[in-house]
């Protein structure tokens, strides 16, 4: 990881005060055990390279500050890197395991002086669950989070995935601020 992107993350995790403890506690298992700091943000979308689940992630945070000064200054700093931070945590994997695995370019790519047409695959010998749920399964045993943190971290990817009709016209001010954090680093700071 770059010094720039440590720096940023660093200065994230600074903003977490109240509940410093436990998510310094997280945060060590996190950096320690699972792939959090190396993961790709996605097998072959945006940020698809070493570190790029951390640079989302920070990247995500610092938008969603911006927004909720502009939009809803309210909402705690603390409560938004919380769940900007660990939105796509599922994508580390588990602890050993990393959800995504590099692939290697085939004999005739290689020959080619290719590499593999996409850089990541998931890993099938992890359970399935989805990226929010493994999100909670990592977090939750180390920090608490109130209900709308995991209403924001269930449902930030919002309209893009069918299931997360069932909450639509229901998501608390923080879902909708981690919606549009995630969907303009996606599609605009992060453009493939």
């Amino acid at each position: 990881m770059d010094n720039e992107l440590r720096s940023r993350y660093n200065t994230l995790k600074s903003k977490v005060v109240k509940r410093a403890d436990d998510f310094v506690a997280l945060m060590d298992f996190l950096e320690n055990e699972t792939h959090w700091l190396t993961a790709p943000a996605s097998t072959r979308f945006h940020l698809c390279r070493e570190n790029g689940l951390l640079e989302h992630s920070v990247n995500v945070a610092e938008i969603m500050l911006k927004l909720k000064d502009t939009l809803y200054p309210v909402i705690e700093d603390e409560s938004c890197v919380i769940v900007a931070l660990l939105h796509d945590l599922g994508k580390a994997g588990m602890p050993g395991e990393p959800l995504y695995l590099k692939n290697k370019p085939t004999d005739n790519q290689r020959r080619a002086g290719y590499g593999p047409t996409y850089p990541y695959s998931y890993n099938s010998n992890l359970t399935y669950l989805s990226v929010p749920v493994r999100s909670l399964h990592l977090a939750l045993p180390y920090l608490p989070l109130s209900e709308e943190e995991t209403q924001a971290i269930v449902y930030h990817d919002g309209q893009y995935v069918d299931d997360n009709r069932s909450v639509a016209k229901n998501e608390c001010p923080l879902t909708l601020l981690l919606q549009y954090a995630d969907n303009w680093c996606g599609f605009v700071v992060e453009e493939r």
